[in-house]
This record gives C-alpha cells, sequence and structure tokens, in this order.
C-alpha cells in the first residue's frame, strides 16, 4: 500500500502540471505558437541541459559503458511490438488509412514528455539516464521505422531521407546526451558557472513538459475522445503488450532493478507526442493522432500506479 500510495503522489504532481497547462490554454493563454514555442524550448534548450547535467553528475564512465549495451531491451521489445501490431492490423482489419498510424503508435512511447517526468517523480534523479537509454532507442525507432509507416498512410508518397532522418534522431536532446557521456568518459569537469547555468535551464523541462501536455490534451478536445477498435488495440499495445513484453525481456536480464523498472514504465508511456505533427505534415489523419496521445497520457496517469505496484516485485 506504501508504494501504491507514493506512486499515487508521483502522479499526482505531474497531474497538477498538465491540468495548470490545460487551464490556462482553455483560457487562451496559449494558442498553437505558444504550444510550439513551449515544445521547442523543451526539446531544444532544456532538455539538453538537463541531459547533460544528469549524465555528468550521476554517473561514472564504468558505469556509462555497463549501461549502453543495455540498449537491446527497448530495440527488441519495439521490435516485436511492431510484428504484433502489423499482425493486429490483418486480423481486426484495420482501415488503410489508419494502418501505419496505428503500429507506430502501437509500439513507440512518449518517453520524454511524459516518460521522464513520470520517472523522476516515482524514482528520483538516478532514474534519468536509464530513461535516457530507453529514449535513444525509441526516438531512434520512432524517425525510421515509425515516421516510415506514418508516411505510407498519408497522401504524399512515402520515402525514406536519411539526411531528414539523421537530422531528427540526433535532435538536441541526444546530442546533450551525448555530450555528457563525452564529459564523463574523457572526465572532463565544467566551469562552476557553466555547470549551474545547465542546471537552471534544465530544471524547466519538468515543468514545461507537463504545462505542454497540458496544451495538448486541450488543443485535441476531450469532446473528440472515442473509444472504437481502433482506438481500444492502440491503447492495449501501450498499457498491456508493451509492459508485459518488457517484463519478460528484462527479469532474467543481469542488470540494476531500478533500470528494469525504469524501462517497463517507459515501455508503457503515452503514444508520442510527435504523431500527430508527422500524421499533419504527410497527409495522414492527425486528428486520430491527437486524440490517441489524448487518451493514452490520461489513461497513464491511471496505470502508473498500477504497474509501479507490480514492478515493485521485481528484482
Amino acid at each position: 500500500m506504501e508504494v501504491f500510495l507514493h506512486s499515487v503522489a508521483g502522479v499526482l504532481v505531474i497531474l497538477v502540471m498538465i491540468v495548470l497547462g490545460y487551464i490556462l490554454t482553455e483560457r487562451n493563454w496559449f494558442d498553437e505558437n505558444s504550444g510550439r514555442l513551449i515544445a521547442r524550448l523543451v526539446t531544444q534548450v532544456a532538455l539538453p541541459c538537463y541531459m547533460i547535467i544528469t549524465i555528468t553528475h550521476k554517473f561514472s564512465a564504468g558505469q556509462l559503458l555497463k549501461m549502453i549495451p543495455d540498449l537491446r531491451y527497448p530495440v527488441i521489445s519495439m521490435m516485436i511490438l511492431m510484428l504484433l501490431a502489423f499482425a493486429f492490423v490483418q486480423l481486426f482489419h484495420i482501415k488503410n488509412e489508419h494502418a501505419g498510424l496505428f503500429s507506430s503508435m502501437f509500439f513507440n512511447s512518449n518517453t520524454v514528455f511524459v516518460g521522464l517526468p513520470i520517472n523522476e517523480a516515482l524514482f528520483g534523479s538516478p532514474s534519468v539516464p536509464y530513461v535516457l537509454v530507453y529514449y535513444m532507442a525509441n526516438t531512434t525507432i520512432f524517425w525510421t521505422i515509425g515516421t516510415y509507416l506514418i508516411q505510407r498512410d498519408g497522401t504524399a508518397d512515402a520515402s525514406f531521407s536519411w539526411k531528414k532522418t539523421l537530422g531528427k534522431i540526433f535532435s538536441p536532446p541526444l546530442l546533450g546526451f551525448i555530450l555528457g557521456v563525452i564529459l564523463v568518459l574523457l572526465k572532463i569537469q565544467l566551469p562552476s558557472f557553466i555547470d549551474s547555468d545547465l542546471q537552471y535551464i534544465g530544471d524547466l523541462t519538468i515543468p514545461l513538459s507537463m504545462i505542454f501536455i497540458g496544451y495538448s490534451i486541450s488543443h485535441a478536445g476531450l469532446s473528440k475522445l472515442a473509444f472504437g477498435k481502433d482506438n481500444l488495440l492502440v491503447l492495449s499495445g501501450r498499457f498491456l503488450f508493451a509492459p508485459l513484453l518488457m517484463t519478460l525481456l528484462v527479469i532474467p536480464a543481469s542488470m540494476p532493478t531500478l533500470m528494469k523498472q525504469v524501462f517497463i514504465l517507459q515501455s508503457a508511456m503515452p503514444v508520442m507526442t510527435n504523431a500527430p505533427v508527422v500524421a499533419s505534415l504527410y497527409g495522414a489523419d492527425a486528428d486520430y493522432a491527437a486524440i490517441m496521445v489524448t487518451e493514452t497520457t490520461i489513461l497513464s496517469l491511471v496505470m502508473v500506479p498500477i504497474l509501479m505496484v507490480l514492478t515493485q516485485t521485481i528484482n
């Protein structure tokens, strides 16, 4: 019961900031330009600083070198989920115009805007590097396979550009992570004033991320929420098949218990907030993607305490 109450308290911390973002948007504090600005501040400014500070403060070179090979677990999990999504498309006769988007949402997680704040609220700062490992795998797969699948649903011809894809994968957050790793491996210590600046700017990541989620929920519109066949199957992928599969993968693995718990929670995070953006860009059903972002985000706040209790039995 103590674990459950702690989990609920952690979710409530997150929920208050999401509600604040939602209320401010409903009161016309934020328009579409404001939402884009917040997202850019998080992904291009605050989060890279957060990555550098977390890596340089929390990990030694030996710990980092030991951690990186565990990237294979989220990669394996997402590949299996992708195959399962393809099977569901055929078995449940998902509409052709939703097939790629459905599959992408089925196996990709929102590892930053929701996953990072939730893991830190529940497990504290020691969990952040493990979140970043999952993020590396997730963002690479989304901007390659996931984006290609969404393109296939759209009116534009589905094509693959290495230049654009690499630009998305090697985004500012990932570059911040890589820079942090380099600083640790080379045992370079930043000047104290730079370290403090990075700390202050990085601390914007979580509150701005949650305000952005509240904005996104308001922008999608709660009145548009529906629970048709396609929606329920995506929900099952995010909150049933993904954490179950990850649990089966990590239980026998020789990794820290905290990493196992973080990987399981990360696998069960909502649909990526980038999905509606990519869908809109390529003429796919952006409204469907936005609704799924909203539904999975709201439901994740219910599922996290349950998963948190279940992960406590893992060692």
